[in-house]
């Protein structure tokens, strides 16, 4: 087993301790469980959003549109047509990517800030969709109620630490999934067009097609990880998914270190995880946190644990 990915599943096999440590140590352990729970549903989206941002070089401003599709899909097929929340995994997941594979289609050529832009335009046009209740569907802007929560072998999942192993878990399998995608010929071919869209196309790279399927992979799994999070709250609306969520993501991999899967993961519990901890002083925290990571940003521009630079044995024929 190569050694990074040996790293990250003795990561997440010590992070396995945590709620019984929380619970035992804590007098309000089960808060801290669920502030890790929601530090790794950012820590998915963030890696999905990374092979989009720090893979291809595309400038998303609105992954959590993608997130949306997910979790509502995951609540109307569960409330209205009672589908078990499991089933609806592969929907959501398809649903984000199908709509990620039309709105993108058309602007996939864009560049930097203007791609930017639209991505920003997709989130408001998203919510108002939403808060309108298209269709009939969406419940307008109270949201959907009464979504159920997720049953495994019989056992049905209630408490923080139930949800902490299932978000974890998957957590887990999606750094293995993008470690192995990182190191694949897909992976080299993004970092590539990512470097220089010019020489890539150049040596035969379908610049195009690479970035539409970038997006699409990174908006599938975003939806799938909506499932977890409308099963988890058991009601969504369209605030769960506001143009906030996407800045956030885009802090998460910008300050940890863009295509950086190690970077992703230090960026998701600085960004979610730390302000926690500053809880007491509400009206400060924000500001505070805000102007250190403009400090970040400035400072050290590539992130905290950027990607380390690759080399290539070249043969040379004699």
């Amino acid at each position: 087993m190569k050694k990074p990915l040996f790293a990250f599943l003795l990561f997440f096999a010590l992070m396995a301790a945590a709620p019984p440590v929380l619970e035992h140590f804590c007098a309000n352990g089960r808060y801290w469980v669920d502030v890790l729970n929601s530090v790794g549903l950012y820590l998915v989206l963030a890696l999905s959003l990374n092979v989009i941002l720090g893979y291809a070089g595309m400038f998303n401003m609105g992954h959590a549109v993608f997130y949306a599709v997910g979790a509502y899909t995951t609540a109307i097929l569960n409330t209205q047509c009672h589908w078990p929340v499991l089933l609806t995994l592969p929907a959501a997941g398809l649903a984000a990517a199908f709509f990620a594979l039309v709105a993108a289609r058309p602007i996939i050529h864009l560049r930097g800030d203007y791609l930017l832009i639209v991505t920003i335009g997709m989130v408001e046009i998203v919510r108002i969709a939403l808060v309108n209740d298209v269709f009939g569907l969406t419940g307008g802007a109270n949201g959907i109620f009464g979504i159920e929560r997720i049953k495994l072998f019989g056992f049905r999942l209630t408490t923080p630490t139930h949800y902490f192993y299932l978000i974890w878990a998957f957590a887990a399998v999606s750094v293995t999934l993008f470690t192995l995608l990182e190191n694949s010929r897909f992976g080299r071919a993004l970092r590539y067009l990512k470097e220089d869209e010019v020489a890539a196309a150049g040596s035969g790279i379908n610049v195009a097609r690479y970035k539409l399927a970038a997006f699409v992979l990174g908006a599938g799994w975003a939806g799938i990880c909506g499932t977890l999070f409308a099963a988890k709250m058991t009601i969504i609306s369209p605030e769960s998914f506001n143009f906030w969520e996407s800045v956030v993501l885009f802090m998460i991999v910008i300050l940890g270190g863009s295509g950086s899967i190690p970077g992703v993961i230090l960026g998701a519990f600085l960004v979610a995880g730390l302000p926690e901890l500053f809880r007491s002083f509400e009206n400060a925290r924000q500001l505070v946190f805000g102007l250190a990571l403009m400090v970040m940003m400035i400072v050290r521009p590539q992130g905290l644990l950027p990607p380390r630079p690759r080399r290539y044995a070249v043969r040379v024929q004699p």
